[in-house]
């Protein structure tokens, strides 16, 4: 079984080689979704086996639980990026090259996802985000028109930065663990030996490592690359950089907690996580009140909902962690919906501005419903699983003592509902204006758009249910990073 730990790092680079000697067209774009399938299935094979290493490579429960986020999330955006692409060059924004190009680096992207998550290695770890940095650069910037251009070099800088502050502190936490005996940067061993870490300078090095990878997460502070990085991309990319980067990147910076909690004792890293949990849904709350640009709109979303996962890291226990890793499965789930959705729509209105959208429920009854339903699982409203993850994060943080963060965290989020409702709701209700044109004709989804939309949905809805399997996953994980000295 220990071939599983390759397959997924394996099965993409494979792909992105078809897709460079082949290139794009009907019969290879559907090589995607079969990849994304195949990682999901070795995912799944790799929860069911249990923990196994080799190499820089190391599967545990926290592995195997991101590999199923990155590989459903993955699922749901590569389905429904053919009928995309074709949408694309049919309306002469793209070609069959740029399509090539596309999906050769959305390959690339998913091979350095699975290889950040099974990583046995701090600096591998590193390495991986700075190579999907680097690949998601061009993805953003992909359509080559000023704006786009803009914001990939604004991603670049800013993430950049944050990486630059992590790789410091990785300096720094190596130069800890060498003057405790024990040199190297492998995960099991830093955890295994945190208590002999020198407190002062490992201080230092977690800051540094939580807001440099807390940057790739979308958390304030350097979180300004986020929403511009969104509205610029494609669609599908937006969706991946939601549902899999963020969720990797907050991934890093749970595996840096256990260390600082070993080491520091919890309340440095609930202190400075709190903060930037915070920080990050002020600023999304305080944005997303007069947002204009729907892409947009979903991308202070994202930061409000990191922003809760930070706060549930914070809180720390065995529920708050369990909690905060099923909202980032049921968050990247919501915004792969939402993303599909809003792609459509922006094909067919040719404007990501909401005051451009009216009357999409007249329509496009199906498109309507799944954006409708996406926003209410985004909310957290039931039965989604968004819901029972904001539930246990609530819950723990009163039990927890941090019933100031909860509290004030609630009534951010109940700011954001209102304003995502707002905003929502004038895309979707009233009267389809009448008249010629692109925008006046029904919205039809190809098969397999419908399939992630709805799929996505259901999925979330089940998740909100019932874990089902999941649930031992999720203990399992949540027991390996809330270990007590």
């Amino acid at each position: 079984m220990t071939v599983f730990l390759f397959t997924p790092i394996a099965l993409p680079l494979l792909a992105a080689l078809g897709y460079a000697g082949f290139g794009w067209r009907r019969t290879t774009a559907w090589l995607a979704p079969f990849v994304a399938a195949l990682m999901l299935a070795s995912a799944i094979l790799l929860a069911i086996s249990g923990p196994r290493g080799a190499g820089l490579l190391r599967a545990d429960a926290l592995s195997e639980f991101m590999l199923i986020v990155v590989s459903a999330v993955a699922l749901l955006t590569t389905l429904a990026s053919p009928p995309h692409l074709e949408g694309e060059i049919a309306s002469g924004r793209a070609t069959a090259r740029t399509a090539a190009r596309h999906s050769l680096l959305v390959q690339l992207f998913l091979a350095t996802m699975n290889l950040a998550v099974l990583a046995a290695n701090l600096g591998v770890l590193w390495v991986a985000i700075e190579a999907a940095t680097i690949v998601t650069a061009f993805l953003v910037g992909q359509y080559r028109t000023k704006a786009a251009v803009e914001a990939a070099w604004k991603y670049v800088v800013i993430c950049s930065t944050g990486i630059a502050l992590a790789l410091l502190g990785t300096f720094l936490l190596n130069y800890a663990a060498a003057h405790a005996g024990d040199g190297g940067l492998d995960l099991a061993a830093l955890t295994g030996h945190a208590h002999a870490l020198d407190p002062g300078v490992t201080r230092i090095a977690v800051a540094l490592l939580v807001i440099g990878f807390g940057a790739k997460a979308g958390l304030a502070p350097l979180h300004a690359w986020l929403p511009d990085a969104y509205s610029e991309a494609p669609t599908p990319v937006s969706a991946l950089m939601s549902g899999a980067l963020l969720s990797v990147a907050f991934y890093a910076v749970l595996r840096v907690k256990v260390i600082a909690d070993l080491a520091l004792g919890p309340g440095f890293a609930r202190l400075l996580l709190a903060i930037m949990a915070l920080a990050s849904l002020a600023v999304a709350a305080t944005l997303l009140l007069a947002q204009r640009d729907y892409k947009r709109m979903l991308g202070y979303s994202s930061i409000e909902h990191l922003g809760l996962v930070s706060l549930a890291a914070a809180i720390g226990s065995p529920l708050a962690i369990a909690a905060a890793l099923l909202h980032l499965l049921g968050h990247g789930l919501a915004k792969s919906v939402l993303f599909i959705g809003v792609g459509k729509v922006l094909q067919r209105f040719g404007s990501s501005r909401i005051d451009h959208v009216r009357g999409l429920a007249a329509r496009g009854g199906l498109l309507a419903g799944c954006v409708g339903f996406g926003v209410l699982a985004l909310i957290g409203l039931p039965p989604f699983s968004l819901f029972a993850s904001e539930l246990g994060i609530a819950r723990a943080g009163f039990a927890g003592g941090m019933g100031w963060a909860t509290g004030t965290a609630l009534v951010l989020m109940l700011v954001i509902a209102a304003a995502l409702i707002g905003h929502t709701s004038r895309m979707l209700l009233g009267a389809a204006p009448e008249g010629p044109g692109a925008a006046a004709t029904p919205v039809k989804l190809s098969p397999a758009t419908a399939i992630a939309l709805v799929g996505g949905l259901l999925a979330s809805a089940v998740l909100g249910i019932a874990a089902g399997p999941l649930s031992s996953l999720l203990h399992a994980a949540a027991q390996l990073l809330t270990r007590t000295p």
